[in-house]
């Protein structure tokens, strides 16, 4: 009798997604079902590749317990080293024992190495932006010092459907409403094999192997835009609209993201064309673009002049865009990072002021 369902859903997903790590990093897979302490040499001295790390990101919560024990099933299959890392916000009281027993449940699983890290969250963009950026932080940081080969978050679908809501509500543009990216990261380090099963799917996966799940409170905290998003806004959708908002919601994601991409690859191969031989942008070559191509090439110049790429939002690209479509003579736009934009001589300067 093979596993429950849910179990092998889940373990499914992270045998694909191990496969095209190995295949990304031009790693040979393992067909033992299990590697021996360390490689032996080769005739000549030669020794082996160790075989690859892959850390899971776990808080304690459903969705990544239900990734680890997956991850710590399937990765002996396919020669894979498989940890895991967990980050103590330090948000709530208790939080350092928390993340204590998750690394004991992490251990309990075979994962090695497995850590905790501490880490201090600021106030820049919000709490939920502030943590989430101080998390990810402390993930590159372990990623690099253990070498991992890539990294594994838990996050599911209805996460990508929450995600692409908080986008639409903040009237943000195609890119924003394409979610979360299976492969994120410098080189791809990180890797989200659940954004298409559900959150039930995975919770369902933990009670039947008897694994212990940690429901963190700020999830249910409606001083958080998420969760009042997950635990109202969805639901009242679902009420009004029937059952399938989050998979269509998932699924306006991925076509999203298509098209941003088509349109990210129209921008770079354009951008070439509208510059002239000092390499400033031409308004004349820039006006005849289709808008959504000309704004994202006025967003690469800005930040490649230094503006920082989370704080340069529609609006800021739409003023400087004026400079081309509606061009009065007006002065330059300031932009976040200390850098102005201004039209010269049917040129577009954008630099630091």
């Amino acid at each position: 009798m093979g596993p429950h369902p849910a179990v092998a859903a889940i373990r499914l997903a992270v045998r694909r997604v191990l496969h095209d790590i190995l295949t990304d990093h031009g790693l040979p897979q393992q067909a033992e079902a299990a590697l021996p302490p360390g490689p032996p040499p080769r005739p000549g001295g030669e020794t082996p590749p160790s075989p690859p790390l892959v850390l899971v990101a776990c808080s304690g919560g459903a969705d990544s317990m239900a990734l680890a024990s997956a991850l710590a099933f399937e990765a002996p299959k396919l020669g894979v080293r498989a940890g895991g890392v967990t980050v103590d916000h330090g948000l709530q009281p208790g939080s350092d024992l928390r993340a204590a027993e998750v690394c004991l449940r992490l251990r309990e699983l075979g994962l090695d190495p497995v850590e905790s890290t501490a880490v201090t969250v600021g106030r820049e963009g919000g709490p939920e932006a502030a943590a989430r950026d101080a998390r990810y932080a402390a993930l590159d940081t372990a990623a690099e010092r253990h070498g991992a080969a890539a990294v594994l978050l838990g996050h599911t679908r209805d996460d990508q459907a929450e995600t692409v809501l908080l986008g639409l509500a903040r009237g943000s543009g195609i890119r924003s409403l394409s979610g979360m990216a299976a492969v994120s990261g410098a080189g791809g380090r990180y890797r989200r094999p659940f954004l298409e099963l559900d959150r039930q799917t995975a919770r369902k996966a933990c009670m039947v192997q008897s694994l212990p799940v940690w429901d963190d409170p700020h999830n249910a905290d409606p001083a958080y835009t998420r969760s009042r998003l997950r635990h109202e806004g969805l639901p009242a959708l679902e009420k009004a609209l029937g059952k399938g908002v989050v998979e269509a919601l998932a699924r306006t994601a991925q076509l999203s993201r298509d098209d941003a991409d088509a349109l990210d690859a129209w921008a770079g191969q354009a951008e070439a064309t509208v510059r002239d031989a000092a390499g400033l942008l031409e308004c004349a070559k820039l006006y005849a673009l289709p808008p959504a191509v000309r704004r994202r090439i006025l967003r690469r110049a800005a930040i490649e002049a230094g503006a920082p790429a989370g704080s340069l939002f529609a609006r800021h690209i739409e003023e400087v865009d004026r400079l081309i479509t509606g061009w009065r003579g007006q002065g330059a736009i300031n932009l976040p990072g200390k850098v102005v934009a201004q039209r010269q001589g049917g040129r577009l300067v954008i630099r630091q002021g």
